[in-house]
């Protein structure tokens, strides 16, 4: 029977973990202390280690983790945490953490992670403890288990050589995933070099990618290298690469085969050493059924493709994300320095189809509107307010539709949210539902409402 240790200062997590080990057919001890964890690790051999980060003492899990790596390297470790970041994640893969667990978890997520690890590293585990630096502060935020699958990610291909594609809508923070893949790869010391292919010309973006050399076209006085050069020995990012021509796809995919590049203008061709990263919020497997987008240049970029979830899908990391924008107005001048909960829920309600980007610039407005040290939800934009206004009426039309009711229990609940509208007031409910208070007695009396009451 495979013994796992659990490690956790909460005794109901470690009690509800215990139970479904247990139904595993697995032999569990828990323990609530770093000291207690390491007294039964000297006791008896573990197959799994099963430890919250934040044990709420001196000692904390990654800790726990070099510790136990040093004594028992081949136990396998899985830590948990309620507050992940990118540099927490990078830490643990950097020590040999098997995987990196967020709360609240799903239980399937969790017996499926331990049974994988029980059985055995697969390549990529064995892969990720080759990452040998921890990442500087990387500007992403956010604890959701999306996010913390996005920072396993980041984690695992950082080290390699492999080209990236980074998928998202606008605005969700590709480029910040970008950047935290080149500072935590052997590259980090070099250039990181970031162009938009689609803010300029077919022509234009051929010259500043390849460089040029003097007289290649009109104005070239004179040579000039181009961003590939630029970033040789670090990273460049193709960002929005779904807006380039089928032609210049071509070019690329020679740099990608090649690892070489080729001035407009010049018959020589120069080695380069780049790792390339795209991003895109276009589906590129429909433009390449379209026609729009070279196959073969798909799968060379495509190697790794990493999906950056849309603000809509991880709203528990709206309020951090919030709280950050206003920490920054600040330094803009503005003076809220808090956001009331009132306004807090608006923004966690809302669907933000302009991702993180445009709660950032909505938080900068509101703080340079609010009068005091609070941002209400006055000072947020109409839509956002009007969207609370529209899902208010659509969860009334569920209570009152959802489960179709009879004429009667229609009328009946109708009357009931009527009366809790108006505080109970019989004349203003009459009003309301324009009939006469007698009627109103009537239609109460018909339902069993004591009007009362």
């Amino acid at each position: 029977m495979d013994k796992i240790l659990v490690i956790d200062d909460d005794l109901e997590t470690c009690k509800f973990l215990r139970e479904i080990f247990t139904e595993e057919k697995w032999d569990v001890t828990y323990s609530q202390t770093a000291e207690g964890a390491r007294a039964a690790v000297a006791q008896q051999p573990f197959d799994l280690i099963v430890s919250d980060i934040n044990l709420g003492g001196r000692t904390n899990g990654v800790q726990l983790l070099k510790e136990f790596k040093k004594l028992v390297p081949t136990t396998e470790v899985i830590l948990i945490s309620g507050f992940g970041t990118l540099e927490t994640a990078v830490e643990a893969v950097k020590e040999g953490a098997f995987d990196f667990i967020s709360k609240p978890f799903d239980i399937n997520t969790v017996v499926s992670t331990v049974r994988r690890a029980l059985l055995g590293r697969t390549e990529e585990d064995t892969a990720t403890v080759l990452l040998k630096e921890t990442g500087e502060a990387s500007g992403i935020i956010g604890h959701s288990p999306k996010m913390i699958e996005v920072y396993k990610q980041i984690a695992v291909v950082a080290p390699s050589r492999s080209t990236v594609l980074i998928t998202g809508a606008s605005g969700s923070g590709k480029e910040l995933v970008a950047r935290a893949i080149h500072r935590n790869s052997t590259r980090k010391d070099g250039a990181f070099i970031a162009v938009n292919c689609g803010a300029l010309t077919e022509t234009l973006l051929e010259s500043e990618l390849f460089g040029h050399i003097k007289g290649s076209f009109t104005g070239s006085i004179g040579d000039k290298r181009g961003l590939f050069e630029e970033a040789n020995g670090g990273t460049i990012l193709l960002d929005e690469i779904g807006e380039t021509t089928l032609s210049l796809q071509v070019k690329l995919l020679r740099v990608l085969q090649e690892s070489e590049i080729r001035r407009v203008g010049s018959a020589k061709s120069s080695p380069i050493d780049v790792r390339v990263i795209t991003a895109t919020n276009r589906n590129l497997e429909l433009e390449v059924k379209e026609g729009r987008f070279r196959e073969d240049l798909f799968y060379r970029l495509s190697v790794v493709t990493l999906r950056v979830p849309p603000l809509c899908e991880r709203r528990e990391d709206i309020p951090l994300l919030a709280a950050h924008a206003l920490k920054r107005s600040r330094t803009m001048g503005a003076q809220a320095t808090t956001i009331s909960e009132d306004a807090i829920r608006l923004l966690v309600q809302y669907d933000w189809p302009g991702n993180v980007r445009e709660l950032e610039n909505t938080i900068e407005r509101a703080a340079l509107y609010a009068r005091g040290s609070a941002i209400t939800p006055e000072n947020l934009p109409e839509k956002l307010r009007a969207y609370r206004q529209e899902i208010d009426r659509e969860n009334l039309l569920q209570d009152l539709f959802g489960d179709l009711p009879s004429l009667d229990e229609l009328e009946r609940k109708y009357l009931l949210h009527v009366l809790q509208a108006v505080e109970g007031s019989r004349t203003r409910a009459a009003e309301v539902m324009g009939i006469d208070r007698r009627t109103l007695y009537r239609m109460a009396e018909r339902f069993g409402i004591n009007l009362k009451e």
